[in-house]
């Protein structure tokens, strides 16, 4: 199993120095990772104070050696796929290859979509969600791409350097409640980001995601257990990441990351 502090970039954490000291107390504390909520608003009661996730991580990246980052979970609905494509790839190469990128469908708590006139329709964005990820891809290949899609182009473009990490950047991507196709979805890529899940709807997506591929060899499924009981259940169950989640507004996240994860997370159950 390996750990993570899983920090919304808002209030106190919004501060590009505080996020950064509680990122560097997690790695010399033996966290393995700093995954960032990806969000524009937020709702009351939370901070109107947000931070930008990718600017945030690579701070991070520039003040750390050893843990993994990435969103959690970037929608590409409200991203255009060359300029995801070429953060991701710079993002990757100023962290010697220790990005992970989550990706979704987004959500419109608050307006974060439809406030800026972003698509709202969840099955249309699922289309876009598709087609980017096959695009980020391609676009990751270094070689010569013509993309001319339903919602997305690349005319003839060669996007260069390669990411750092091959044969691409790792894909996680999230699922929520009984629906199948993110599941599916997730399992053509590297890894699986559940939301709001407990032991039976998790074990019935690994079920799927068996289904897909065959086995979970070389696959990550990130878990945010609500406690112990359920952390250990998601454990025997096959997760390969435990996430610490403190909410906006928590005051103990330093405490937290100057814990060891094993302290956060016993294994005695």
């Amino acid at each position: 199993m390996k750990y993570a502090l899983f920090l919304p970039p808002l209030g106190e954490l919004a501060d590009p120095a505080t996020f950064v000291k509680v990122g560097v107390a997690a790695e010399q504390s033996g966290w393995d990772g700093v995954f960032i909520w990806d969000h524009v608003l937020r709702p009351p009661p939370e901070p109107l104070e947000i931070a930008d996730p990718w600017i945030m991580m690579a701070a991070l990246a520039s003040a750390t050696t050893r843990i993994r980052i990435g969103p959690m979970v970037t929608p590409i609905t409200r991203r255009r796929p060359i300029k995801l494509a070429r953060e991701a790839i710079t993002l990757d190469h100023l962290s010697g290859g220790r990005l992970t990128l989550g990706l979704g469908l987004g959500v419109d708590t608050a307006g974060e979509l439809s406030a800026f006139g972003e698509v709202v329709d969840p099955r249309v964005r699922g289309q876009r969600l598709d087609e980017g990820a096959d695009l980020l891809c391609q676009l990751w290949s270094g070689e010569r791409v013509d993309h001319d899609g339903e919602h997305f182009m690349a005319a003839g473009v060669t996007v260069r350097p390669v990411p750092v990490q091959r044969p691409r950047i790792p894909l996680w991507f999230a699922a929520r409640g009984e629906a199948r196709r993110p599941v599916r979805r997730a399992a053509r890529y590297d890894g699986l980001f559940p939301v709001d899940i407990d032991a039976t709807s998790l074990a019935e997506m690994i079920e799927v995601v068996r289904d897909e591929r065959g086995s979970l060899d070389e696959f990550d499924i990130a878990v945010r257990p609500s406690g112990p009981d359920e952390y250990h259940a998601f454990a025997e169950l096959g997760a390969t990441w435990t996430l610490a989640a403190p909410r906006p507004g928590d005051t103990d996240v330093m405490a937290i990351a100057s814990r060891s994860p094993t302290d956060v997370f016993p294994d005695d159950g």
